[in-house]
């Protein structure tokens, strides 16, 4: 195979997943690892990807890049419900309180956990969260008690930002968390793009008892501008593919359960 044939299967893993590795495309091509890393330095210089330790993402994955929430539902759509259903299945039947995060994957999983949570209210579960849509979706189970932070909502994500919005979280001590993130790392933790966005996931995580992340395998190794929290920080980490190497042995380190749908 050529270099610019192989680049070219690389660009189209790119697409699919999002990220590649270096020993896997090592593997898959049965070339040298040093091989491939040339042929991810001149992508690189092409601008069709980013390099990042390990392997690469795709170059739309830079540091502030962000896609809105109704087109990021598409994305991994397959990947974020087995997620979510993993997730739903162990909190299901939770007595207590539950906050739940902005974004997609945490949308598919209030939906589903509310699918699962009895009308009798044989496990009370007070619910919160800050997201429009989710609000939305739990708003239509009259049987479940639901509170809404408040601030000025971003576009970019549904989801209420801004020093309101922290103020609010700050006053509650949720039981389990379950929050989302753009980018999952050993080396900088949890990050978002957007500071605002970053401040009120910063507030849930210190608000809660318990911290559940839900994150599909894309997000593995990518780095955003804004840090919001450490691996110690997190208790579970839901994910559709086990991470390995460097991310794998900073879960352990930090004592991170990781739950694999």
């Amino acid at each position: 195979m050529y270099a610019t044939e192989r680049q070219d299967a690389i660009e189209r893993q790119l697409l699919t997943a999002g990220r590649v590795s270096v020993v896997d495309l090592a593997r898959d091509f049965g070339v040298t690892t040093e091989t491939i890393r040339r042929d991810l330095d001149a992508m690189e210089r092409d601008g069709a990807l980013r390099r990042v330790h390990g392997g690469a993402v795709a170059a739309s994955r830079g540091g502030t890049s962000e896609t809105a929430v109704g087109d990021r539902g598409a994305v991994n759509g397959e990947e974020k419900a087995r997620i979510a259903v993993r997730a739903a299945e162990a909190l299901a039947g939770l007595g207590g309180s539950l906050f739940i995060d902005a974004g997609t994957t945490t949308a598919a999983f209030a939906r589903d956990l509310a699918a699962r949570t009895p009308a009798d209210g044989a496990a009370r579960l007070e619910l919160v969260t800050h997201a429009v849509p989710i609000a939305f979706e739990l708003g239509a189970r009259a049987d479940l008690p639901l509170t809404v932070i408040g601030g000025r909502v971003r576009g970019m994500t549904a989801a209420a930002v801004g020093a309101a919005a922290v103020e609010a979280v700050s006053q509650l001590r949720p039981d389990v968390a379950v929050v989302g993130t753009n980018g999952i790392s050993a080396a900088f933790g949890l990050s978002t793009p957007d500071p605002e966005e970053a401040a009120v996931k910063r507030a849930i995580v210190a608000a809660a008892r318990r911290v559940i992340v839900l994150a599909d395998a894309s997000k593995v190794d990518a780095e955003y501008l804004v840090r919001f929290a450490g691996l110690e920080d997190i208790d579970v980490l839901v994910t559709d593919a086990a991470p390995s190497g460097e991310l794998a042995s900073a879960l352990r380190t930090a004592d991170v359960e990781v739950w694999t749908a």
